[in-house]
């Protein structure tokens, strides 16, 4: 089955911002267009702003002018879903309700030919129950486009319970052919990437709800020690809080209240404040005029140890012991089987954060996980109220004499990068072993998607099979809610990633 003929007309029903950017897309692709929308007028609207963008695209030399002419005169505004016959695909980018998308399709469906691709762009709504009342269900599909559509290149192609599979292969050819990358997933709420990018929100607001962090420092460890493009605060600004929130209730809801996915009270309230991000002026930050950033706590300057011993490989850590012998500080290497540290000059232990609290052991700093000791440029450290003065100040002039601005945290239990991390790898592995996607379609999903430094599967392998099980399990005995209990699939990956390592030594 291949993609759509260009010269076969696409409809978009819905002319907001999603429906305007995949009409856009459709478009420049060189389909024909029709544009529709329920209330009178904002069809004619959305074909004015998209020419419009099309002039810019102009003017950036992305788009020559004959082509954007010629793309012009095949975008028409529809004013009613009638002109929609003859149409071979039909995509609806209207309100996320259901009754409301039902309704539509089916008078779709008195309108169309059987043989006409129907789509539909939820975010969070099911697949399946929206197709479920069709005449012909099976050539009902997910086409999940990313906001900006015409920027974005991921496509999640969702196949229902009765999506046929020529339909669903249809589909994904199409959107390959307008120049996106489609990864094919099941109908799962959230499908891949709203379902598996939960945590990055959830772990990041329940640090500050236990009083670990601020937003601003939170969202300056994700990005400059886990290598994330934005903190959870600054990008559920940009997003909205309550579109964001929507989601996460909506995902929460259709796994059955399942408490991986429960929702932030601190969240609930922000939206119930009316403080719902950039759009407003006001969500985690202060976005009015004269408003000023607030700034990452970040530790004073600290003496350097004159020398560390260093008891294991420190796994995920291992690149430190290089990195602290070319800051000149003099590294004494001991073979230690029951676990990896760094020893400071005052006896004090630095470990790798590994979903366990500082107080639960005599006179140790964590530090948190990072993508890249090297690159990072900001290193998290926590300890319990009773740890010496003198570990925490060695600790912190350590990773300073590595370049590392250090960022001191609450004694919360994982920090913020390595659980972050862990719940990610965790959900992904999980949706692999569910079939809603095969391994390459999640780490292609969650980089293009959400830009992600890396996927989660190829995270795992970094970190080692065992690592984000490991962490889990602790975190799970500090929190015995079954928020941090390791999935089934995760101890499957955990043991078969054990006995490859295995058998590769």
């Amino acid at each position: 089955m291949t993609a759509l003929d260009l010269s076969s007309p696409v409809a978009v029903v819905g002319t907001g911002t999603m429906g305007q950017g995949i009409a856009q897309v459709a478009l420049v692709a060189g389909h024909p267009v029709r544009l529709y929308d329920a209330v009178p007028g904002r069809a004619r609207d959305a074909a004015d702003a998209i020419g419009a963008r099309l002039d810019r695209l102009v003017e950036k030399e992305r788009l020559t002018a004959t082509d954007r002419d010629a793309a012009r005169a095949r975008l028409t505004p529809a004013g009613t879903l009638a002109e929609l016959a003859g149409c071979a695909l039909v995509v609806e980018a209207v309100v996320e309700r259901l009754d409301v998308k039902q309704e539509l399709f089916r008078a779709l469906e008195d309108v169309v030919g059987d043989d006409c691709l129907l789509a539909t762009n939820t975010s969070s709504l099911s697949v399946t129950a929206i197709g479920g009342a069709l005449r012909v269900p099976g050539r009902f599909v997910g086409l999940h486009f990313f906001n900006p559509a015409p920027l974005l290149p991921l496509v999640e192609v969702v196949s229902g319970s009765a999506t046929d599979a020529t339909s669903a292969t249809r589909a994904y050819e199409t959107a390959r052919a307008w120049g996106k990358t489609p990864v094919a997933c099941a109908d799962t709420p959230g499908f891949i990437v709203n379902r598996i990018a939960r945590p990055f929100y959830a772990e990041a607001f329940a640090v500050f709800e236990d009083q670990g962090a601020d937003p601003a420092t939170i969202d300056a460890v994700l990005r400059e020690s886990g290598g994330f493009r934005m903190g959870a605060f600054e990008l559920t600004d940009l997003i909205g809080q309550d579109v964001n929130e929507s989601v996460t209730h909506s995902v929460w809801q259709a796994f059955f209240q399942d408490v991986r996915f429960t929702p932030s009270l601190a969240q609930r309230r922000l939206v119930e404040s009316g403080r719902l991000g950039r759009k407003s002026g006001q969500g985690w930050y202060d976005y009015r005029d004269g408003a000023e950033r607030p700034d990452p706590h970040t530790a004073e300057p600290a003496g350097a140890p004159a020398y560390v011993v260093v008891e294991g490989d420190l796994a995920p850590a291992s690149e430190l012991v290089e990195m602290i012998r070319e800051a000149g500080i003099e590294v004494r290497q001991e073979d230690e089987r029951d676990g990896t540290r760094i020893v400071l000059p005052g006896g004090g232990r630095l470990v790798l954060a590994d979903g366990r609290t500082s107080v639960e052991f005599r006179d140790v700093v964590h530090f948190d996980l990072a993508l890249d000791y090297r690159t990072a440029t900001r290193v998290a450290l926590s300890h319990s109220q009773d740890t010496s003065r003198r570990t925490v100040a060695e600790a912190t002039g350590l990773f300073q004499a590595l370049g590392k601005k250090v960022s001191v945290i609450g004694d919360v239990p994982g920090m913020i990068v390595a659980r972050t991390v862990a719940r990610i790898i965790d959900l992904a592995v999980e949706a692999v072993a569910k079939g809603v996607a095969d391994e390459e379609d999640v780490d292609t999903a969650m980089r293009l998607g959400v830009n992600y430094p890396l996927g989660p599967l190829e995270w795992s392998r970094r970190l080692g099979g065992d690592w984000a099980r490991a962490v889990l399990g602790n975190l799970h005995e500090c929190v015995p809610t079954g928020r941090y209990a390791p999935s089934l699939a995760l101890h499957r990956h955990a043991y078969a990633a054990g006995k490859q390592e295995g058998s590769s030594s």
